[in-house]
């Protein structure tokens, strides 16, 4: 190819690029306000409208490359060329905007809009009878696929599970976990704006056991029994600000005492105190690999 007809299908690439980034954003622009104003009916028909003029302007784009497409010669194989490229090309659009809507980072604003006009640029590449045109556009189809297909949704997944272990961590005083009781494991884990609660169930279930542990922020200087007590419950303080809360019917047991900054408090009715007791003597802030095995398995959420 000589540096003349380089520069011809340069400039016919660039043509194309340019015609269609400043007639998609005006062409999608159109859609959403029929789409919000008239539904469906009213965006089918302006795509069927919007789609003639801008095969028109793809073929009037594709004139100075007469010398360069065989298909731009004549203007029936213009038109014909166009319609290709403006459906090729939509086609990428459309799979750029699904990728989009998925979290694939595309950049900014100005550069979104400047990617609009690339897959016309593409598609059209692929008429011009030159070798290294074409795997350019290979290339570049290839990069798409690879970014928009793998590549950027890992990144978006990464990003998304990046935030919510911000969110998560916004109270880092409050998580905690401990071992596990005996016969049991972790259930459910709950992050609430001023709580994290974990709850501990049997490993086998035809058996019951349950184990509720709640963290929250130090409301009080020191822990103390309720002023009033309901009937069957039984409330102590010893000597190292434990505090103990025995219900008879159902019987139940709750021993709350405080964990750096924050109030644990664990109560069941199946585990002796002795069980409990332990359980706050194993507590230990809950780790990153612990926190994202938690998301990963799907057993913490946020409350409210």
């Amino acid at each position: 190819m000589t540096s003349a007809r380089r520069a011809q299908t340069a400039l016919h690439l660039l043509l194309v690029w340019a015609t269609m980034t400043a007639v998609v954003p005006t062409l999608g622009f159109g859609l959403l306000a029929a789409t919000w104003g008239g539904g469906g009916g009213a965006a089918l028909l302006l795509i069927a409208l919007g789609a003639v003029p801008a095969v028109g302007l793809l073929a009037a784009a594709g004139t100075p490359a007469r010398t360069v497409v065989p298909l731009c010669r004549a203007l029936p194989q213009r038109l014909g060329w166009a319609a290709l490229v403006f459906a090729l090309g939509t086609f990428g659009v459309g799979a750029g905007l699904v990728a989009y809507d998925q979290g694939v980072g595309l950049g900014s604003a100005a550069t979104r809009l400047a990617l609009t006009g690339v897959p016309y640029a593409v598609a059209a590449a692929f008429f011009v009878p030159n070798r290294w045109v074409r795997l350019g556009a290979v290339a570049t189809l290839a990069a798409a696929v690879a970014y928009g297909g793998f590549l950027g949704p890992a990144e978006a997944r990464e990003r998304r599970q990046e935030a919510e272990i911000f969110r998560y961590r916004h109270h880092t005083e409050l998580l905690y976990v401990g071992a596990d009781p005996p016969g049991m494991r972790l259930a459910r884990a709950t992050s609430g704006p001023a709580y994290f609660t974990v709850e501990y169930r049997g490993v086998r279930e035809d058996t019951f056991a349950y184990v509720a542990l709640t963290l929250r922020p130090v409301l009080t200087p020191t822990l103390r029994c309720p002023e009033i007590l309901a009937n069957g419950v039984a409330c102590t303080v010893d000597a190292h600000g434990e505090l103990r809360t025995v219900q008879d019917v159902p019987r139940a047991v709750t021993l709350t005492r405080r964990v750096g900054n924050a109030e644990a408090e664990v109560t069941s009715q199946t585990l002796d105190e002795a069980g409990l007791r332990r359980l706050l003597n194993t507590l230990r802030p809950l780790s990153d690999a612990e926190l994202e095995r938690l998301m990963r398995e799907k057993k913490i959420d946020h409350g409210t």
